[in-house]
């Protein structure tokens, strides 16, 4: 009797809460169009380009509309101005090296100018020093300690610059191709994690970050691997941050959305804002093949 009683209990429980399903339809605001700006600035030879392109509704997934017609200008603390134009009429403006000398400089201050439809808006950056990168090896290991399956683990070494908080980002190429997963963006605070400068100015690059130039499936014999350390100023290293906690923001425990950080800024105060980040970088670099001279073997994990 008692049997029955609770299996008629839980089946009214169970039809009572079918019942109790709402759905809602959320309506975004769309809010206004922003200019959006994806600059990015080097050392290295060679063009360098800036990408303007309109913001878009929440859920548009489309290809963002390139902002055209614009006026883009960078000028340096040396007095020199480089002018930036968009010959494709494609929100890219590029600036074409002419002559031997780079348009980045170690130590430079850099201003972005952009003229786009009756706002003027600006950003700096300084280009700061970046440490070489003295070697890259690779160990043979599996791909995780309950997988029969094995590949090679990719390591750099690499020195942080004493004497001060430097800020690095770090990217990986494998056989060419950016590895460009929301997990591979890689930062560093005086080659280790933020904070922890005080343990680690002057030192070389600690293990995790070494390390954190893998693929998920580790690499294989004969892949060329290409490993970048970039400088930051202290804002864009923020930003950097903040767009790898937003864009793998997701699960039991995530975190409400928030506006990424930005040094766009309208010189007219009440003029429509922008969105992006300007970024002056340093960059060092090597490459290395997954052969013979090249690995090396470790009992570490």
């Amino acid at each position: 009797m008692k049997s029955s009683l609770l299996y008629l209990f839980i089946v009214a429980t169970v039809l009572s809460l079918s019942n109790c399903t709402t759905v809602i339809t959320a309506k975004l605001d769309t809010g206004p169009i922003q200019l959006s700006v994806d600059g990015m600035l080097t050392d290295q030879p060679g063009q360098q380009t800036i990408r303007l392109t309109q913001t878009a509704a929440y859920f548009d997934s489309s290809i963002p509309t390139p902002a055209t017609s614009a006026t883009v200008t960078v000028s340096d603390n040396t007095g020199k101005t480089y002018n930036f134009l968009d010959p494709d009429n494609d929100g890219y403006y590029v600036w074409q090296q002419t002559g031997k000398d780079t348009l980045g400089h170690i130590g430079r201050l850099y201003q972005l100018t952009i003229a786009y439809q009756g706002d003027t808006y600006q950003a700096n950056s300084k280009m700061n020093p970046v440490p070489p990168i003295d070697s890259l090896i690779f160990v043979k290991r599996k791909l995780s300690a309950l997988s029969k399956r094995e590949g090679y683990r990719a390591e750099f070494y690499a020195v942080d610059i004493p004497n001060e908080v430097d800020y690095y980002r770090i990217r990986f190429f494998r056989n060419g191709e950016l590895q460009n997963k929301p997990t591979n963006i890689i930062t560093s605070q005086d080659g280790a994690f933020r904070g922890a400068s005080n343990v680690t100015d002057g030192l070389t690059f600690v293990a995790p970050i070494r390390r954190a130039i893998n693929p998920d499936s580790l690499y294989a014999l004969n892949d060329v691997v290409n490993v970048e350390i970039q400088s930051l100023p202290a804002d864009a290293f923020t930003f950097w941050q903040e767009l790898r906690t937003q864009i793998t923001n997701g699960g039991l425990f995530a975190t409400p959305s928030i506006n990424l950080p930005t040094n766009i800024i309208n010189v007219n105060t009440s003029g429509r804002k922008a969105t992006g980040f300007f970024i002056t970088s340093a960059i060092r670099s090597r490459t290395a093949t997954v052969a013979t001279p090249n690995l090396r073997t470790r009992d570490d994990q």
